[in-house]
């Protein structure tokens, strides 16, 4: 069936890499799994080796309709929805269960934010997604970014395989790699410092206090200040502060 470049659809094919993939999904305390773009249904047949329900949200009409055909027997139910507009609460959901999916690029970060941030959050999200893109989720103090921080706030974050652009059909232009997300119980920062992240990183290759004096409006001092009383350097820029550095600087500045 010929892709629609409109929705990002790139055919993975390679069985050993689907089935790592739904391994990587695998958990001991759910059968079910939510697939988030299941086009033919290659990770859809190898999640069911894992997982006793798939429910499969796919926007592709001729996808959600055919893909049913593929699996008589097997306890699919088919989304036909975007899964950004889906109420994930309204689903009726069991407790317990895992995301999945080989995923659009251009909708990566809107679908991991979705996902971290519905109340009745997932177990485990295992996306297949841009390798650069899953770098930056799971990178570290001097590499970070606000969609790495929104992430890691949330969730414990690791890499999975990587996987050449050739095993696709057709070939997109960017190698990808799985990433692994299980969402935290309890948040590591507020958002009331999530909010000063943002505000760091107006202008992401300027000194932070540059762009916490011109964001938050306080005086350079107040600010510099407070970088003392954290231990950070006045030189430091958005990228360099860990998670637990952002907590004490939005608690110093108290806004």
């Amino acid at each position: 069936m010929k892709n629609k470049k409109s929705l990002g659809q790139n055919w993975l094919k390679d069985r050993d890499i689907l089935i790592d993939i739904a391994d990587h999904a695998s958990a001991d305390d759910t059968n079910v799994v939510v697939e988030i773009g299941p086009g033919l249904g290659t990770l859809t047949s190898a999640l069911f080796q894992f997982f006793e329900q798939v429910i499969a949200v796919e926007l592709d009409d001729r996808l959600a309709e055919n893909l049913p055909k593929s699996f008589p027997g097997k306890n699919l139910t088919v989304v036909h929805k975007d899964v950004l507009s889906l109420d994930i609460n309204e689903m009726n959901l069991p407790e317990k269960y895992v995301v999945a999916g080989n995923i659009p690029y251009y909708i990566t970060s809107p679908i991991i934010q979705k996902f971290l941030h519905v109340t009745h959050r997932p177990q485990k999200i295992v996306l297949l997604i841009q390798k650069e893109v899953a770098e930056r989720l799971a990178a570290g103090p001097g590499d970070y970014s606000i969609l790495g921080l929104s992430a890691q706030i949330y969730a414990n974050v690791t890499l999975g395989p990587v996987v050449n652009r050739e095993f696709f059909t057709p070939p997109p232009k960017v190698d990808s790699q799985v990433v692994i997300l299980e969402p935290l119980e309890t948040p590591r920062a507020s958002e009331k410092t999530m909010a000063l992240i943002k505000l760091g990183f107006i202008a992401p290759r300027k000194k932070l206090i540059s762009n916490l004096t011109v964001g938050t409006k306080l005086p350079k001092q107040q600010i510099a200040d407070a970088f003392a009383g954290c231990g950070i350097s006045e030189n430091a820029r958005p990228a360099d502060l860990s998670i637990e550095q952002w907590v004490s600087l939005e608690k110093a500045l108290t806004l």
